[in-house]
């Protein structure tokens, strides 16, 4: 069936471009945090280059998937793939990396990141919401 393909290609997609972004913005321009924080700076640059390296294969992964199965019609097949995929990247990485194993947090230079952490699940969250709403409500094809 193209649609499942259409979203589990924009799924990938949605993971790498969502990763990509965390990267670009929190890790590189904010510089609040790295992916492993409790370290030299040089191990928390190269667990930054390690985790864009990941994000760059997933994406790409997606974008072939798409490059081959997506059709005219399928939009709210491909943006509801790729708000889950967005969503359930942040989320997951905010609950497994932010409280459970706290390698780092949103904005690792504030007395509390708690609320920056929270947000950042709540946006996570709304995120997988519309993504869930869009495929739920994507017309059904057979091909």
């Amino acid at each position: 069936m193209k649609r499942n393909r259409t979203f589990w290609g924009a799924f990938l997609f949605g993971i790498g471009m969502i990763g990509m972004l965390d990267g670009i913005i929190f890790h590189q321009i904010l510089q609040w945090h790295s992916v492993y924080m409790d370290t030299t700076r040089h191990n928390q640059i190269v667990s930054d280059g390690l985790f864009h390296l990941a994000v760059t294969a997933v994406l790409f992964t997606g974008t072939l998937i798409l490059w081959k199965s997506r059709t005219p019609g399928d939009d709210r097949s491909f943006w509801g793939g790729f708000l889950v995929g967005g969503g359930l990247f942040n989320l997951v990485e905010g609950i497994v990396n932010h409280h459970i194993l706290q390698i780092h947090h949103v904005q690792e230079h504030t007395p509390d990141p708690l609320p920056y952490d929270l947000a950042f699940d709540a946006v996570s969250i709304l995120l997988l919401l519309a993504g869930w709403w869009l495929s739920r409500s994507a017309p059904s094809t057979q091909s």
